[in-house]
């Protein structure tokens, strides 16, 4: 059988409805890594699901605990060897997902079914990440049918169930695991195309670094009348900080937290994509953000500094009370080379320096390291090449995600060289009511994954 041939075959997995069928009974099991309760779903997608799957593809597989001490989300790992002589190809997906929000989503949907409405497929983990690594994993086992139980590399497959809660215990089972995860290239997917019509490949991803900013005055509220003009305010003392940090443009104005420069590399990289609007996306502003920079640019290749949320009184039943406390919590997203570590410092020494001593600190979750990988290293113009050869239109070049994926476990502990190409698109509800994929761009994501898995087999791969 040929590659065209054994491309076909893959296709006719989605029209004769058996990825609706996987989709939907993966959907199907609550796999909420954010909800202590749910830890038993956690167990049973990767040991009844997904093991039984692999295990029939000729993997062997193992389950294992979480060195992470206060999450007991388990890790699947597989692994189909077939010669030393081949190269190891390493498959990462993550099986949990956020919480389903039943209450938020739209009459005649529901987070744990598959709905089918035109060419969306509705449903919780439909765009992030089961129905991704479904696609992948799919595309494997039809090569596997094209070539008579062969496919001429090896593969390790690893699927963590703790993604959506930042990963716990994968770095730590990463530097254990090293001789077990040893592989020559990543290749998976996670994320959105830039564009739904084209496929995209990223080599990274942005970091994300989250920090809390507080200002506690006093242990009660006072009156706003009989105290109005004589006590100050946390929530305008908090406000005045926030602002100092970034403009009400949203460019950041502390020097320390932007990077240097855009390397030449990048921006040539950036000249030759573009940022398109769909009926569904929010409209771009055009005039937030750094000064002088591309919209691509901003996204992909510079850090930006966002207030996620601001509290002080009581939102809900305001009152003529003086608050005693407000408090925001914020994040940065961040390219290489930035240092995380050195953001609060920064952050402390400019508030300092503006008069806002008053304002607390902290650094929460651990942070998300940025990485990247160089668009002409041998492994990502070979994807590249496969791309375009299963493709009928343009591919999308990134050198890293604008979000963050926990891609430094992989290319900074594992030293691999990571590959990640997306099957959703921007306005897929990622994390949100209404999730969905497109059945266009799954055809297209069963397409060309068959068609790199088939290339891998055939000479010519980097080593």
């Amino acid at each position: 059988m040929n590659r065209n041939k054994a491309i076909n075959l893959v296709e006719r997995y989605l029209d004769d409805g058996s990825f609706l069928k996987d989709l939907t009974r993966r959907v199907a099991i609550q796999t909420e890594s954010q909800d202590p309760s749910k830890i038993s779903k956690l167990y049973e997608y990767v040991t009844e699901e997904m093991k039984p799957y692999f295990t029939k593809m000729g993997f062997k597989c193992q389950i294992f605990e979480n060195p992470d001490k206060n999450f007991k989300g388990p890790f699947l790992f597989g692994n189909r060897y077939e010669g030393s002589d081949l190269p190891t190809v390493f498959i990462y997906g993550h099986g949990d997902v956020v919480r389903g929000e039943k209450k938020d989503w739209r009459i005649g949907l529901n987070p744990w079914k598959v709905v089918k409405e035109g060419e969306r497929l509705y449903g919780r983990g439909t765009a992030d990440n089961k129905g991704q690594h479904t696609i992948n994993f799919a595309a494997i086992k039809y090569i596997l049918k094209a070539r008579e139980n062969k496919l001429g590399f090896n593969v390790k497959i690893l699927i963590e169930t703790g993604e959506e809660k930042g990963s716990p215990g994968l770095r730590e089972f990463c530097k254990q695991n090293k001789n077990l995860l040893k592989a020559n290239v990543l290749i998976s997917s996670d994320g959105p195309r830039l564009v739904k019509e084209r496929p995209t490949i990223f080599m990274g991803s942005r970091g994300v670094f989250n920090f809390t900013m507080k200002v506690e005055l006093r242990k009660g509220g006072f009156h706003s009348g009989n105290w109005g003009g004589l006590l100050s305010n946390p929530g305008i003392i908090l406000a005045h900080a926030i602002s100092s940090l970034i403009s009400s443009s949203g460019e950041i104005k502390v020097d320390n937290l932007k990077p240097e420069k855009i390397p030449k590399s990048i921006k040539s990289i950036m000249s030759k994509i573009n940022i398109s609007q769909s009926k569904d996306d929010p409209v771009i502003d055009p005039n937030w953000g750094e000064k002088g920079l591309s919209l691509e640019e901003k996204v992909f290749a510079w850090n930006t500094l966002e207030v996620l949320s601001f509290k002080m009184g009581n939102p809900e039943n305001p009152v003529h009370a003086i608050p005693p406390k407000a408090i925001a919590h914020c994040h940065m997203r961040y390219v290489v080379p930035s240092d995380p570590k050195t953001f609060l410092k920064a952050i402390r020494n400019h508030l300092d320096n503006k008069g806002f001593g008053i304002v607390k600190i902290e650094a929460t979750r651990g942070f998300m390291s940025a990485t990247r990988l160089d668009p002409d290293h041998p492994w990502a113009k070979w994807t590249i090449n496969s791309l375009k050869k299963t493709s009928n239109v343009g591919i999308d070049v990134l050198p890293n995600l604008g979000g963050t994926l926990p891609n430094d476990a992989f290319s900074d502990i594992l030293n691999l060289p990571t590959i990640w190409i997306p099957h959703s698109y921007p306005s897929c509800s990622q994390h949100a009511s209404n999730e969905h994929i497109l059945e266009s761009i799954t055809k297209c994501a069963l397409k060309i994954m068959a068609g790199i898995f088939w290339d891998l087999g055939e000479p010519g791969t980097p080593r």
